[in-house]
């Protein structure tokens, strides 16, 4: 096997390691941490001590401003053909590096309903598409409940499913701060392209990403604005599926989304 094509082989050992329990990285040899490192020797009188030049590298990356980037970008797009391309060409997003797809949206666009999720996952990172696991699944059965199908043509049947990242975090771990600032331009953008009536949003990183603030178990079920938008926290499904005692509220929130969906009929 070519060293290049070995990258997702080390990822899935590395991945297997870690469900085993391994929690340190041990080198091939030990490493002595009482040694004491060598003292520089001190210039000689008269000698002239040489400024170290700055690395150029180095002082680029801590000019760049990933935000700043993303933000001008985003600004930069007219329609959502041209939003996708400039996401997915976004170079400062770390998580890039180990993902297989950009996952960028599914449904209709012009859907009344827009709903916003955290990150793919593993099946929607293979698959190039958002929330089409098991909690994609699910999604689709809850929608269904209330009239809605991300495949229907008429929008006010339709469904328009987006994420914060559209890249795969490693081990599905929570998106970080400065991945979700980075990208939140591109949403924001997202969402004034495709102008849909209300928001949905699955779990506490769409919350804290376009709310500023987290804990979806105090916020679902309350109705708060984003972009001038009606948004509706609620929780995602993927916690739905690990604890089924809080499908009750997942689904007093879909008649609320529902009873709201008619209001503007």
């Amino acid at each position: 096997m070519e060293s290049g094509n070995t990258y997702w082989h080390d990822r899935a050992l590395l991945e297997w390691q870690v469900e085993l329990g391994v929690t340190d990285a041990i080198l091939d040899a030990p490493v002595d941490r009482y040694r004491l490192e060598q003292a520089k020797p001190a210039p000689t009188p008269g000698q002239a001590v040489r400024p170290i030049a700055p690395n150029s590298t180095t002082a680029k990356t801590e000019k760049t401003d990933p935000v700043a980037i993303a933000r001008a970008t985003a600004a930069g797009v007219t329609d959502l053909a041209e939003l996708a391309a400039a996401m997915a060409a976004f170079e400062y997003c770390e998580i890039k590096r180990g993902a297989r797809n950009f996952v960028f949206a599914d449904g209709s666009p012009a859907a009344r309903v827009m709903i916003v999720g955290e990150a793919p996952g593993r099946e929607e990172d293979r698959a190039g598409k958002p929330f089409v696991g098991r909690a994609g699944q699910l999604l689709d059965r809850m929608l269904g409940a209330i009239g809605l199908d991300r495949a229907a043509a008429d929008p006010a049947q339709a469904a328009y499913i987006t994420n914060v990242l559209p890249w795969r975090p490693p081990s599905n771990r929570t998106p970080e701060r400065d991945e979700i600032a980075m990208m939140l331009p591109f949403v924001e953008r997202h969402i004034a392209l495709a102008d849909p009536d209300m928001i949905v949003l699955m779990g506490n990183t769409p919350c804290q990403a376009l709310l500023g603030r987290a804990g979806i178990t105090r916020m679902r079920g309350t109705w708060e604005t984003v972009m001038g938008r009606p948004a509706l926290p609620m929780f995602h499904p993927a916690y739905l599926l690990r604890n089924p005692a809080a499908k009750r509220e997942a689904w007093a929130d879909l008649l609320a989304l529902r009873a709201t969906l008619r209001k503007g009929e």
